[in-house]
């Protein structure tokens, strides 16, 4: 299975479902990626309201 980004919070899935929005359709294609290693210092968590570490996506 392909990764996958949740359209509400934009975290990067390898599931069906993203474990925080069960619900939220997932995207296939995405411009770009970026991990967060410490939301709470990061100025770009902060700007896109990241508030968990992880793999997200940058969406078309």
């Amino acid at each position: 299975m392909a990764k996958q980004a949740c359209k509400v919070c934009k975290q990067i899935v390898m599931k069906d479902k993203c474990p925080d929005h069960p619900d939220a359709k997932l995207a296939e294609n995405w411009k770009g990626r970026i991990i967060i290693l410490d939301p709470n210092t990061s100025e770009l968590a902060k700007k896109m309201n990241i508030t968990k570490k992880g793999e997200y996506a940058i969406l078309v």
